[in-house]
């Protein structure tokens, strides 16, 4: 019975910290742009051909 009394507030207090985290990830804009890098992954910005002499030279 006196474990509760040592577990409910490091419950109490994990959960304030998980809650001030989760906070802090909103206002940090970590869920602005959920699709973003899923898509960002698909598409490659350098174009990976081998440069070499051109068909009108």
């Amino acid at each position: 019975m006196t474990g509760l009394l040592y577990l409910i507030p490091v419950a109490l207090l994990l959960g304030g910290i998980g809650l001030a985290a989760f906070l802090w990830a909103l206002r940090s804009g970590q869920f602005d742009d959920l699709d973003g890098a899923a898509h960002r992954i698909l598409f490659d910005d350098e174009d990976e051909r081998p440069l070499g002499p051109k068909e009108d030279d």
